[in-house]
């Protein structure tokens, strides 16, 4: 169950910074707890001690906050995947690197990756088809490094897709259940623990 944000405490802890980027931080964070759907102009302004009208002198409307958080951060994922993998060699190596690599974005993302990948949101088709095609292009790493554990002998029997959709489960379930703010030897360890559970699930442990 996603948390309820209290407007009283949010405003309190509002990021000091330029009129814009203020607005964006606290729309992370409803947008992150109450879903996009869930979350209003009116809430927004709420929590920023503004008026509805100064929230539209930085953004047209909803959406377009949810594009400038986009652009700051998950539409760099894919990009951030590929570069977990560069220049590692063996199949089953890459695939680690992928997953830790992945699971350390999403714990930096963390308030953004739930917004895009866990909840189900209310955008305009254009907004649907970028959210879309972002998850299709993770999707489609994840693909070609499993197809790379199958090709080496080092994959259970079955789909790769499925094998690819339940690796990327597992991993957004992490952001349900993980801590935030985590660290040290408590994160590697349980960072250790999801990746022996993804090598297990694909037949490569």
């Amino acid at each position: 169950m996603a948390r309820v944000v209290s407007l009283k405490k949010a405003k309190s802890a509002a990021v000091p910074a330029d009129g814009r980027e203020e607005l964006v931080e606290i729309a992370v964070d409803l947008f992150a707890a109450r879903g996009f759907a869930g979350t209003s102009i009116r809430d927004i302004a709420d929590v920023a001690g503004r008026s509805v009208s100064n929230i539209y002198h930085y953004f047209e409307n909803k959406e377009a906050l949810w594009f400038a958080i986009f652009e700051r951060s998950i539409k760099a994922l894919p990009g951030q995947l590929r570069e977990a993998i560069e220049g590692v060699e063996g199949p089953r190596e890459r695939f680690i690197a992928l997953v830790r690599g992945h699971l350390d974005v999403t714990e930096h993302y963390r308030r953004e990756a739930k917004m895009f990948f866990i909840d189900e949101e209310r955008l305009s088709p254009a907004g649907n088809r970028i959210n879309k095609r972002v998850q299709r292009d993770i999707l489609s790493i994840y693909v070609a490094e499993i197809e790379g554990l199958r090709r080496a002998g080092l994959l259970a029997p079955g789909d790769t897709q499925i094998a690819a959709l339940n690796t990327l489960g597992a991993i957004n379930w992490y952001l349900r259940w993980s801590r935030a703010g985590m660290s040290g030897p408590k994160r590697a360890e349980v960072v250790d623990q999801v990746l022996q559970f993804i090598l297990r699930g694909v037949g490569c442990a």
